[in-house]
């Protein structure tokens, strides 16, 4: 039996964001994950190797290529392939494009956090950062809060105004802490190390959704934003020791382990307590999802064959 190559073009058609999330959510349902990320460097190039197993789901790798001088060629930056294993007998089961996973990975992370955290009647969205993620943000969160409308945020405009004309009815905000305070929803996705989004702007009943931070150095809110909100993440084992967002201000003492609330292997745990609390998640990527999100793939592309 031959195995599948799923290219992004075929296979985005397929999937559905909703659907994402309750596979998302099936998958935290199986035992914990085991997970390991390895790196090789060579000058300013990297490989980075992403594995997880979930006893019942399978394993997957992902590799990454990360070539800082691609784009002087006209190459992307980050390239890499996903393979997949199946539970059973480890037999490789499909090879699925890197970028497809990331894509619909990423999102599908936040938009399962927002189902859960953000208030139902969330009308007004506000994306920080016009990047590829901005994209698939604007396609996730449509998908959960279809009549909501969107404003966009970005440190150069023009960046904002290439993303809008790609979008209509995507409206363009110069000032950010104006649009912030307006937003019911606040997902940020940039390269930032210094916090961008200040807890002084924030008002209750708001959901904030990170996902740039990925870095020991990088953040994307402010101490005031963590200490004024209710802290949900994606896993604790990715997210703790690791990433900025959290790490900084748990070895400052700003927070406590006690303050971050549940991780999804916790997810009953995700609901507000009062329509006027702040809730905030931070997207801290990780195998895991990454396997929970190929197997979704390849059971949409079997499913079609």
């Amino acid at each position: 039996m031959s195995v599948p190559m799923i290219p992004f073009d075929a296979a985005e058609p397929l999937l559905d964001w909703i659907g994402l999330t309750e596979a998302l959510a099936a998958g935290h349902r199986l035992p914990r994950a085991e997970i390991a990320d390895t790196f090789l460097y060579r000058g300013k190039d990297t490989l980075l190797n992403r594995a997880a197993w979930i006893d019942g789901l399978g394993i997957a790798v992902k590799s990454a290529t990360v070539f800082p001088g691609n784009p002087d060629k006209g190459q992307p930056m980050v390239n890499g392939g996903l393979t997949l294993y199946a539970d059973d007998d480890g037999r490789l089961e499909a090879i699925v494009d890197f970028h497809l996973v990331t894509k619909w990975k990423t999102a599908g992370d936040s938009l399962l956090a927002a189902r859960r955290l953000a208030r139902p009647d969330s009308r007004n969205i506000l994306i920080v950062g016009a990047g590829n993620q901005g994209r698939a943000l604007h396609a996730a969160y449509s998908a959960a809060f279809p009549e909501a409308a969107f404003t966009l945020w970005n440190r150069t405009r023009a960046n904002a105004e290439a993303m809008a004309a790609d979008l209509p009815g995507l409206r363009i905000a110069d000032d950010l802490e104006a649009a912030v305070n307006a937003a019911d929803i606040v997902t940020c996705a940039t390269m930032s190390t210094a916090p961008l989004i200040q807890g002084a702007w924030l008002r209750p009943g708001q959901h904030v959704d990170l996902i740039g931070a990925y870095r020991p150095d990088m953040r994307e809110v402010d101490n005031a934003a963590l200490t004024r909100a209710r802290i949900f993440v994606d896993s604790f084992d990715t997210t703790i020791g690791h990433i900025g967002e959290i790490n900084i201000p748990l070895e400052s003492g700003t927070i406590t382990r006690d303050d971050l609330i549940a991780d999804y292997y916790g997810l009953d745990a995700f609901k507000r307590q009062t329509p006027k609390e702040i809730t905030l998640f931070k997207n801290g990527g990780g195998a895991h999802l990454d396997l929970m999100t190929a197997r979704y793939i390849l059971d949409r592309w079997t499913a079609a064959a």
